[in-house]
């Protein structure tokens, strides 16, 4: 029979045995949804794509429209603009530039082919009719006088040339109402 020093030893060699056939392998995660995820990640890229659509629509229904700028605002940020590069170019590209500048706010703001016509064209053909009163017909010949001479005579102009240049463009942009340079009023 067992003794019983040899009992003890079968009862715990047995027992690993019996809890071994209770435990069994750990199984792999269960999938409880009920949509793939390729589903899921188009769903949030839709979803935030519908988003930010509303928010740029919304965004742009606030935002006001510029309204155009007319000729004469472009013309005298234009003329402002080169002011600042009065002493950097030499007076005759100055003279070409603002005469340019002057030139297309004329064709703009009054429909006037002065863009393709000489000055003396132009003026010959403001004689008979023209938008503008006697004192900016005047300003405007001799603006175009100025120009021409520098451009096509090849006139040694300085800094105080081109300064005269830009205030008359300015002044005739403006309607023929003078223009201050520094603290000096130019009236013609």
């Amino acid at each position: 029979m067992n003794s019983p020093a040899t009992t003890p030893l079968l009862h715990y060699s047995i027992i690993p045995l019996l809890l071994a056939e209770e435990f069994h392998d750990i199984t792999p995660p269960v999938d409880y949804s009920l949509l793939s995820p390729w589903l899921i990640f188009l769903g949030v890229f839709v979803l935030l794509t519908t988003i930010g659509l509303i928010v740029w629509f919304v965004a742009k229904s606030f935002r006001r429209p510029t309204p155009p700028q007319l000729p004469r605002e472009r013309a005298l940020a234009l003329l402002e603009q080169i002011r600042g590069q009065i002493t950097a170019i030499d007076p005759y590209r100055f003279s070409i530039r603002v005469s340019d500048i002057l030139r297309r706010y004329v064709t703009e703001q009054f429909g006037l082919p002065v863009t393709r016509q000489t000055s003396v064209e132009f003026l010959n053909g403001l004689r008979g009719s023209s938008p503008f009163s006697d004192d900016e017909k005047s300003l405007l010949e001799d603006f175009l006088n100025r120009c021409d001479l520098i451009k096509f005579a090849r006139y040694e102009a300085t800094l105080s040339d081109s300064e005269l240049l830009l205030e008359e463009a300015i002044r005739f942009v403006k309607g023929g109402q003078p223009c201050l340079i520094g603290s000096q009023e130019i009236a013609r």
